[in-house]
């Protein structure tokens, strides 16, 4: 009979409470009988998750609770805890001890031994022990696992399959025959591969020692069945000690298995159940990130649109303003130009004075504008000899209007020049005057001379000629 605190942890097991107390409490209600205790809790679960039971008629079923030394827990490449309960197993933490070769091993290449990577200590031996059993009693053989006993474990957890342990007594009479007649049979070696994750060990080396210690094994051959438990512990399902036929062992296996079918088949449902949740989450949280990602785009190009709309707003109103202000401007400066061209004729006119009567040295000089085709303002002079001399000039603009005046015969050239500029017919500011027959140009140098001197008498005839 198991003491109490093994009750405590095979329930636990059983039934996935962490809650000790909890547990204490049912046990104490069932007066400590297990089954009692189990089969009421998994019965009161009703409809829940975890609602498979556990047979009752098999007290082999995970009937002993065995803590593992902690020197077999970190020798492999992890640690692993589970809980056993309605099909729920737990992986909580590892130790690492990287560099170890897993799973089965394969016949085909079993001549070849030499790792490609460095392996644990306790690898190590199950690669010796490999070798040296497919030696002595051939290919036909369970595959045992070429890694340590805890990670032999964990791959059985990750399968959802129970844990087949064989230690190997090499000095023991009965081992040779249960090897070549039992253990390497072709009916138990396919039955064992096909539902069991196999470990083997010799209890010469470390690990196969420490778990023979562990599994308090008495007689050999030795044979063990286990699942990975809380707490550094394996729950115990099954073991066989001394020598078996291979009827027998199959006959003990099937069983196991058949008692064990609805926890593997429960805690594989549940794993699918999470994988198939976790797989739907992250497809959920995919699509939620690409919804949210085309949202974001969206935003971007909607504020980037935005902004473009703003700047060319921006640029449009910065044009329209600059356009405005160039119009004012222009504007602006005809007004001043205008106004600059009207004081100008002011001046002008103030400066030729009244036009003179008729009289000696009065010239009268008559300008006539040339066709609308061209910006040139002609102008003739006509000089009438007798007791006057008269300079008559008559002045026609493009737009057919004729002005006229008399000079001074002494008036100088400049004094035409103000004349032209006084008048409000003609808008260019760079011009000259200029006479045909012969072609003379009066420029700057020229306007100082007077009409007389000009040659402008007794008679000529001038025209203005705008400046390109």
């Amino acid at each position: 009979m198991v003491d109490v605190e093994d009750k405590l942890a095979y329930f636990q097991a059983i039934t996935g409470l962490e809650d000790a107390d909890l547990s204490t409490e049912i046990l104490s209600a069932h007066n400590w009988d297990l089954q009692l205790a189990i089969s009421s809790f998994t019965t009161g679960i009703g409809d829940n998750d975890h609602s498979q039971l556990i047979p009752q008629d098999s007290p082999s079923l995970a009937w002993k609770i065995i803590t593992l030394p902690i020197s077999v827990v970190s020798a492999s490449l992890g640690l692993v805890t589970g809980a056993i309960g309605l099909g729920v197993w737990v992986l909580s933490r590892s130790f690492g001890i990287l560099g170890l070769v897993t799973g089965s091993s394969n016949r085909s290449n079993n001549d070849s031994n030499t790792p490609l990577v460095s392996l644990s200590a306790a690898a190590s031996e199950a690669l010796e022990f490999v070798s040296g059993f497919e030696k002595d009693y051939g290919i036909t053989r369970p595959d045992f696992a070429v890694q340590g006993f805890m990670d032999a474990l964990q791959n059985s957890r990750q399968a959802f399959k129970m844990l087949f342990v064989y230690l190997h007594s090499p000095d023991h009479p009965d081992t040779p025959l249960f090897c070549q007649q039992s253990l390497c049979s072709q009916a138990l070696a396919d039955y064992v591969n096909d539902n069991f994750v196999s470990w083997g060990g010799s209890i010469r080396a470390s690990e196969g020692f420490k778990m023979s210690n562990s599994l308090k094994a008495s007689r050999y051959p030795f044979c063990a069945v286990v699942m990975p438990a809380t707490n550094q512990r394996i729950a115990l399902l099954q073991q066989i000690e001394g020598p078996k036929s291979p009827e027998q062992m199959l006959a003990i296996l099937q069983k196991v298995v058949e008692e064990s079918a609805p926890v593997l088949v429960t805690a594989r449902l549940d794993a699918e159940e999470r994988r198939n949740n976790s797989r739907l989450r992250e497809e959920q949280d995919a699509a939620y990130r690409a919804a949210l990602e085309a949202d974001q785009a969206r935003e971007r190009q909607r504020k980037e649109e935005q902004e473009r709309l703003e700047r060319e707003a921006a640029e449009a109103e910065r044009q329209r303003k600059e356009e405005e202000e160039a119009q004012e401007r222009a504007a602006r400066e005809a007004a001043e130009k205008e106004a600059a061209l009207a004081r100008r004729r002011q001046e002008k006119a103030m400066s030729l004075g009244a036009e003179p009567d008729k009289g000696p040295n009065v010239t009268q000089v008559i300008h006539l504008s040339s066709d609308n085709s061209s910006v040139v303002l002609k102008s003739r002079i006509k000089l009438f000899v007798g007791i006057f001399v008269l300079y008559k000039v008559l002045v026609k603009f493009p737009t057919g209007e004729r002005k006229e005046r008399r000079f001074q015969s002494t008036a100088t050239i400049q004094t035409l020049y103000d004349y032209v500029d006084s008048l409000d017919c003609l808008n260019a500011e760079n011009y000259n005057l200029v006479s045909n027959f012969p072609r003379v140009v009066y420029t700057v140098e020229k306007r100082s001379l007077s009409l007389k001197e000009a040659g402008l008498h007794p008679q000529a005839s001038l025209f203005v000629e705008v400046e390109a």
